[in-house]
């Protein structure tokens, strides 16, 4: 009884090995301790995209001088069924393909690629000469929620709505539930699609502490991110379903077989 019981001993220690092997490539950052984060230094701006939703306000002492550059709409439907517009909420404006848009009294302005700072400083200096010399304007931008997906080895894929202007591809990847023991930790793949509309994919390294350095940590608008599976993955989905039921078999043989030679000792 027990030279039966040899190959599946066998069998255990060779899966133990492997599981080990394995658990290598589980841990994130894994040389986090002994590299430099220097290059991590410094606070994050997102820059404006076409296709980007703004939100701007105009703000001065005096309300009336600074209304016809805070288009405000908002619409509701009464009770006679006639469409209302009153003026209780902004109007955004949406970046075209060209990376402009068309501000009140401005006219055309173009904002893709800057900061929402940089964003605000550009509004502010052609607004002033419509305004009073003794008015200083305060110009407000804030960019309007924009989405990342994930998929793949996930907890839970989804498509991920970032309103802070500002997500790590770390947070991206809690919100969807972190990886699953299956996703490939090292060989996360990035999509990324630039200001032209052209695609860019880059390959991305949970296990190095490095990623912190990287300029793909924080996300742009519209970013895909794919985990792979791994190996192990890829080979459980070519079972089939009565090789699946060997192995239940195998398991239940096992134990019986212990079970039998602790009793006949």
């Amino acid at each position: 009884m027990k030279k039966l019981l040899i190959p599946f001993v066998l069998l255990a220690m060779i899966m133990l090995i492997g599981s080990c092997s394995g658990s290598k490539q589980v841990a994130y950052f894994q040389n986090i301790d002994s590299i430099s984060l220097a290059a991590s230094r410094g606070l994050y701006d997102a820059h404006i995209m076409p296709k980007d939703q703004l939100t701007i306000t105009v703000l001065t002492s005096n309300p009336e001088a600074s209304a016809p550059f805070n288009l405000a709409v908002s619409n509701t439907v009464g009770t006679n069924g006639q469409l209302t517009t009153s003026g209780s909420s902004l109007q955004g404006y949406l970046v075209d393909n060209d990376g402009n848009i068309n501000f009140p009294i401005v006219g055309k302005l173009h904002v893709a690629g800057m900061t929402k700072t940089q964003c605000e400083d550009l509004i502010k200096s052609k607004v002033m000469p419509y305004l009073n010399a003794k008015e200083n304007p305060i110009v407000t931008v804030r960019m309007s929620s924009y989405r990342v997906t994930v998929i793949g080895e996930v907890g839970s894929p989804n498509v991920i709505p970032v309103s802070t202007e500002k997500m790590s591809i770390i947070e991206a990847l809690a919100s969807a539930g972190d990886l699953s023991i299956y996703g490939k930790r090292n060989n996360v793949l990035l999509i990324r699609e630039d200001a032209n509309g052209e695609k860019h994919a880059t390959r991305i390294n949970l296990n190095d502490g490095n990623l912190f350095n990287s300029p793909y940590y924080y996300l742009q608008q519209n970013d895909i991110i794919y985990v792979e599976p791994n190996q192990v993955k890829a080979k459980n989905s070519a079972i089939g379903s009565s090789t699946t039921i060997w192995f239940s078999f195998i398991g239940i043989v096992t134990s019986i077989a212990s079970l039998l030679v602790n009793i006949l000792r």
